[in-house]
């Protein structure tokens, strides 16, 4: 498809109907070059089941950095180690595998959505970010947005975004916004994406079980929006040889889902649409009529009627914080 037939299509379907594909996969550990491939592959698979916007994981390259919550972090030796991995294999907007991620999206002319770990490279490039990058169907980087808040033991790998990368933004399919994981338990960042009017909220985590589930739900339904919840999944089988001290730490059981997924689909109602699916690796899809939103606000529209900006309103400092300037 030519980047011109992807536009069309896509100016088509921001009218209609957009289908969602909400991927919950295996990370390919500490690798981001095979990181980048096995997305590109589940793009492609997404995409020739007629996806028009594909969600990955938070971190899905090179994979979240999992022993963060296991007892091996308290060996100091190997946190250092793997930290010094993750820089080495962080990603930086103009890398090679981004450059392959954007390959790819306008290759099958979809907008993606992906969890990244991003190396600071406009300071020391010593520093992490937990990011989310925007592409869209001609291969362009929309936005790259980094999580404000690491969650607990996080921050140990993960520096702190700011107001610079707050969306949502506008794209092929919509006006989509992103919020990382616990982001979502974040009531001002949520209202940044109701008031900026965000249609699609790709949600991609690493939390999963019945109390997520409902967040996304409630998410939803406060939002007005679409929720795509995409989330890993793995067994200590999955990790490498590098990591067999925090594989061998989860005991006997080697094909157990650790990480069971729950990924889902839910829509402005708060309905589920797709999943939750758990144990597995795959792919949901659902079909996001955009016209369903401008019905489901005619009694709550919390970035419209039923904001009260005289009592309560909310301010966002959009400027970058550079380390140096």
């Amino acid at each position: 498809m030519s980047g011109w037939e992807a536009r069309v299509r896509s100016i088509i379907l921001v009218m209609s109907t957009v289908k969602a594909a909400c991927v919950q996969a295996t990370p390919v550990f500490l690798d981001k070059m095979a990181g980048a491939e096995k997305a590109c592959a589940l793009i492609r698979e997404a995409a020739a089941e007629g996806a028009d916007l594909v969600v990955l994981p938070e971190a899905f390259i090179p994979g979240y950095p999992i022993w963060v919550w296991t007892d091996t972090i308290a060996d100091y030796d190997q946190t250092r180690r793997l930290y010094g991995r993750l820089v080495e294999e962080g990603v930086s907007v103009d890398d090679e595998c981004v450059a392959a991620l954007k390959e790819c999206c306008a290759d099958v002319g979809v907008t993606l959505s992906i969890g990244v770990s991003e190396v600071n490279s406009e300071g020391s490039g010593k520093s992490l970010y937990n990011s989310n990058l925007l592409i869209g169907p001609e291969g362009e980087l929309i936005a790259c947005h980094r999580k404000l808040v690491p969650t607990g033991p996080e921050r140990m790998f993960w520096s702190q975004g700011d107001g610079s990368t707050i969306g949502p933004w506008d794209t092929a399919v919509g006006r989509v916004g992103c919020l990382i994981c616990w982001e979502n338990y974040m009531p001002l960042a949520r209202f940044a994406q109701i008031a900026g009017g965000a249609q699609i909220i790709a949600a991609p985590t690493f939390d999963e079980g019945e109390p997520w589930i409902s967040t996304m739900r409630h998410s939803a339904k406060e939002a007005r929006a679409f929720y795509l919840n995409s989330t890993l999944a793995f067994r200590p089988c999955d990790l490498p040889d590098e990591l067999a001290a925090v594989r061998d730490s989860y005991g006997e059981d080697q094909e157990k889902w650790v990480k069971g997924g729950g990924s889902s689909i839910t829509g402005p109602d708060g309905d589920i649409l797709a999943g939750p699916l758990s144990g597995a690796e795959g792919i949901l899809y659902a079909d996001l009529d955009l016209n369903v939103i401008n019905a489901a606000s005619w009694n709550l529209d919390a970035g419209g009627h039923y904001a009260r900006p005289d009592v309560l309103s909310l301010h966002v400092d959009r400027r970058p914080k550079p380390p140096m300037v």
